[in-house]
């Protein structure tokens, strides 16, 4: 095992997070550990894998002072039936997922291993740990030993808690085209074809269905959980949480959002290109780190694109098909696209990653077509941009109806891959509507930024005000830290 980092002379006390093994986990987690360390009464403790642990660690700068410490536990993923190093499910096809997820739950004896060392060297046991929902487990761990427990769940609360109600009772999806959720009323009702794939119940299923029914449970025995939202946003998502908790506390002390000062410089050319044009008349576009689409989809969506006119800058992956280390292949886009809209600069491709917050950031970007994970939509909303909706799975296609039907800030191009139909002229349509001066477009600019001012609201402390995910982090740090 190896050793952990000490800030040597801390009395502060120790809070472990230990987020999943996937991008969007971990940049969530470490964004939350830089607010918690803010507030100034604590030290954390950051838990994973070894090639994860040097990811996380080479997005501080060298000479950064930080009282955030890293710890390795090892993960032998060829015992697994995995590739050789294979730490993070963002590099492993989907049909390897499931195999990655049931292999995660063996890393509990290292992880109890560890808290054990750190209790002997520091004399006494950390304060609090935070754990991943798809770690539950951890919680078993946290009994033992007699710490406070407790989960962030990174998504949004009404998303992720149509995902739990969904994932605990398997039956209810067969009720027809259309069904509520036996635990979950105030949700609008839930249409066949917002299941994803994960939500179809068969042979190949079982096994991520009973994956995710052991861990929510666990979840829900918590002695706390942490919403990536606010209160007022998603009130209904943190009332459902309470419920099921029996009563349990719930904090939203969203939005936590890729911290700024570590994300990577933008690069000059990218915004050099983005000041030639106009305020709000850039769309980006971009479906995250761990989904894609079908080739044929891909080829339709360059098309709308083209057709819609409207200027863009495209992160590109591998379609379904293609391996994820795979480079660009011009059989993915029409012939002549990418010299076409090179000559007329409507457009910028960027393979597999781009600096998505600057970008989010810059004046010039007015629409985000995305997969509607939330990390993405917090970006989004914390600027003020709307988004055009492709949800592809997870709790993607719930967050997609929430933003459109009930805040007003999505537009639902498509949904899944499978399903989809897509054609150029729908996609440049969509565009149109939602990046114009349309009736919709305008309304969705107009709500977007209503948002960001109230997620700027719950961030902000001044002159003895604090904001409701201020308030929510210094409580949640109160009870947690006290002595149990």
């Amino acid at each position: 095992m190896a050793e952990y980092e000490v800030i040597v002379g801390d009395r502060k006390k120790r809070v472990i997070m230990f987020p999943f093994m996937a991008h969007g986990h971990l940049n969530p987690f470490m964004a939350l550990a830089e607010k918690l360390v803010q507030r100034g009464s604590c030290t954390i403790t950051i838990v994973n894998t070894p090639w994860n642990i040097q990811k996380l660690k080479s997005s501080f700068p060298p000479d950064s002072k930080t009282n955030i410490s890293f710890a390795e536990i090892p993960f032998n993923s060829a015992q697994y039936g995995l590739p050789v190093n294979a730490e993070n499910m963002g590099e492993l096809s989907p049909e390897l997922s499931t195999r990655f997820l049931e292999a995660s739950e063996n890393l509990e004896p290292h992880f109890r291993n560890l808290l054990i060392s750190i209790t002997e060297k520091e004399g006494k046991a950390p304060a609090c740990i935070i754990s991943d929902m798809f770690l539950g487990w951890t919680i078993k761990v946290a009994n033992e030993l007699g710490i406070f427990h407790s989960v962030f769940i990174a998504g949004a609360g009404y998303g992720m808690g149509i995902y739990f109600s969904l994932s605990l009772n398997i039956s209810q999806r067969e009720n027809g085209e259309e069904f509520s959720l036996l635990d979950f009323p105030e949700a609008s009702r839930i249409h066949q074809t917002q299941l994803g794939g994960e939500f179809k119940y068969s042979d190949e299923t079982v096994s991520w269905f009973c994956f995710r029914e052991r861990q929510f449970l666990f979840c829900l025995s918590s002695d706390a959980i942490l919403l990536n939202s606010i209160p007022e946003l998603d009130g209904m998502g943190a009332k459902y949480f309470h419920r099921k908790t029996r009563g349990k506390p719930i904090y939203m002390v969203g939005p936590i959002c890729s911290s700024p000062k570590r994300a990577s410089q933008f690069p000059d050319d990218f915004s050099a290109w983005l000041d030639l044009h106009p305020p709000e008349s850039v769309l980006y576009v971009c479906f995250g780190s761990q989904f894609t689409i079908l080739p044929s989809q891909m080829r339709e969506l360059a098309k709308g694109l083209e057709e819609s006119g409207v200027v863009f800058i495209w992160v590109i992956r591998p379609p379904v098909g293609f391996s994820v280390a795979e480079e660009i292949n011009p059989e993915w886009l029409p012939d002549g696209f990418q010299d076409r809209i090179r000559s007329r600069n409507q457009g910028i491709l960027i393979y597999k990653w781009a600096p998505q917050v600057e970008i989010l950031r810059h004046r010039s970007t007015g629409g985000f077509l995305s997969h509607c994970g939330w990390n993405s939509v917090l970006e989004s909303l914390c600027n003020g941009v709307p988004i055009i909706g492709w949800p592809l799975e997870g709790e993607q296609r719930f967050n997609s109806h929430f933003l459109e039907k009930e805040v007003g800030v999505c537009l639902e191009m498509a949904r899944g891959t499978e399903s989809a139909t897509i054609k150029c002229d729908d996609v440049a349509r969509t565009i149109k509507m939602a990046m114009g001066q349309t009736e919709k477009g305008v309304e969705m600019r107009r709500k977007a930024l209503e948002i960001k001012k109230k997620m700027e609201d719950a961030i902000q402390e001044r002159d003895g005000f604090k904001g409701s995910s201020v308030q929510a982090m210094d409580e949640f740090l109160s009870i947690a830290t006290s002595t149990r």
